[in-house]
């Protein structure tokens, strides 16, 4: 059972890494994803984690979930509820890996928290790193496709790793790799854009120098 795993082991450190990621997605599909999992007997959550198979926990991220598979749907809207939840993906993934991890010792559940909420942080980053280059589309189409992925994305990812851990560790990996990429180019991007932006002002300026000149 994955509550008897140790830290040591592969299944834990899955089991870690891409609940922390899917949370990172879609939060309320992870936590409702481990809950009815949990009360259909279907997983045995760690003692840190029993609250979750609670029906008002399921019920209460059930209906969240629904309201972001609308939200986050909508362009424009999408990046204001994105922002806002900055400060509920990545704290509640980080709860999650210390509820995961409470039967290792302080340190290593410390470890184990920061590593939780860092990775939530990446796949939080480069979902609305990619909803920012999305949005400005005309059309909504890829807009609704791309957040619905992530929803399917976050649920198959839980699912997972309460199956083949391991196997959804790597594909998390895989996600990181190309997040890191994605982030590398955009802020190459961002710095080009700068760069353009300041040179073509010190032009306009050094013009309205020369300008001011003549007609003195």
């Amino acid at each position: 059972m994955l509550a008897n795993m140790k830290f040591g082991g592969p299944e834990l450190v899955g089991l870690v890494v891409a609940v922390s990621f899917a949370a990172g997605l879609n939060v309320y599909a992870t936590l409702a994803t481990l809950g009815f999992l949990a009360h259909a007997s279907l997983l045995d959550l760690p003692s840190g984690l029993h609250l979750l198979a609670s029906w008002w926990v399921i019920a209460a991220s059930g209906v969240l979930f629904a309201i972001e598979f609308f939200a986050d749907k909508i362009p424009a809207f999408d990046l204001f509820w994105n922002a806002l939840h900055t400060f509920v993906r990545i704290p509640v993934a980080a709860l999650i890996a210390y509820g995961a991890t409470s039967q290792l010792s302080p340190e290593k559940q410390f470890l184990a928290t920061l590593a939780g909420g860092a990775i939530a942080l990446a796949a939080h980053g480069g979902k609305t790193a990619v909803r920012v280059a999305v949005t400005p589309s005309p059309e909504p189409l890829s807009n609704f496709a791309l957040s619905a992925g992530e929803d399917t994305l976050a649920v198959f990812l839980t699912w997972l790793a309460t199956r083949h851990p391991i196997a959804a560790a790597l594909i998390v990996a895989a996600f990181l790799a190309v997040i890191a990429v994605v982030m590398r180019w955009i802020v190459r991007a961002i710095s080009r854009a700068m760069k353009n932006l300041f040179s073509g002002a010190e032009t306009e300026l050094a013009s309205s120098k020369r300008r001011d000149l003549n007609a003195a």
